[in-house]
């Protein structure tokens, strides 16, 4: 049958959500769902007699944008251009898109050869969950509760282009919290953490302070019961990275966020975590 690339079945995105926990990179628990939802047709994978060994996400947002993720070959095959052909076949489904993605460090050279190029450094931060109070004035909220043109519109803010479909999936699956900061004048923060087979991961964390970061994740982890947690801390922010040392956590991992043409214009003061390194 040879090889051949094509879209993944619903059960091919589960198994593509394995390979990548195998990898080191710790997905939640129920994220292949959300990434379904995301764009159904936005998962490729290769076929090779039949059989996956090679995927690759592609997932379109709005007109202009898309995220490329989860770019794995099964060990058993590399270094047969199965890999390769899978990323090309994902950078046509792109085309005309500015289209970014989270490298790892050992494939960054192999993206710069492709036209994509470093906007910052992301760094994973793992550790024990803070456990302060909310500060005076702001008030935590299940994220299902607040109208959604609203939650929406912050999570646009922050991350550049609409993903409203995501978004509600993102907040309501199993195993995974979803808080917002109110006050009198509106959303101030917003975090969800989700379980994983390691610390429980967070993302997003947007926030108009470290106060209301620390605040956001406090009262998830006690919410989930989680003892230990992970995030990605973008470089793009400076108080970021301070933030998650101030709480004592270890940097464990770093990727580069990078594009292809005009990274999109967000609101880099409040971004404390990415969502994803998957789908961004």
């Amino acid at each position: 049958m040879g090889f051949e690339v094509g879209i993944a079945s619903v059960a091919e995105v589960a198994l593509i959500t394995e390979w990548a926990a195998r990898e080191g990179w710790n997905p939640g628990r129920t994220d292949a769902q959300a990434f379904l939802v995301a764009d159904p047709r936005g998962f490729l994978v290769g076929r090779l007699d039949g059989e996956p060994v090679t995927s690759i996400s592609v997932i379109r947002y709005g007109e202009t944008f898309g995220f490329l993720g989860m770019y794995i070959a099964r060990p058993d095959v590399r270094g047969r251009g199965f890999g390769f052909r899978t990323w090309q076949a994902g950078m046509e489904r792109m085309s005309g898109r500015t289209v970014a993605l989270d490298g790892v460090v050992a494939q960054q050279p192999n993206y710069r050869r492709s036209g994509f190029r470093p906007a910052w450094t992301t760094t994973r931060f793992e550790g024990a969950p803070p456990i302060p109070d909310p500060p005076a004035g702001i008030r935590l909220v299940d994220a299902r509760a607040v109208p959604f043109d609203a939650l929406a519109a912050f999570d646009r803010r922050h991350f550049g282009a609409p993903r409203d479909a995501f978004l509600a999936a993102w907040i309501s699956l199993p195993e995974r919290h979803a808080l917002v900061a109110m006050t009198d004048a509106g959303i101030v923060g917003f975090a969800v953490l989700r379980r994983a087979q390691d610390a429980a991961r967070l993302g997003p964390v947007f926030a108009s302070d470290a106060e209301v970061a620390t605040a956001l994740v406090s009262a998830l982890a006690r919410g989930a019961g989680a003892p230990a947690v992970a995030v990605d801390a973008p470089g793009i922010n400076p108080r970021a990275a301070a933030w998650a040392e101030s709480l004592g956590w270890t940097p464990t991992f770093e990727t580069a966020r990078m594009y292809t043409g005009p990274a999109p214009t967000i609101d880099t003061d409040g971004l404390f975590g990415i969502t994803s390194l998957e789908l961004g």
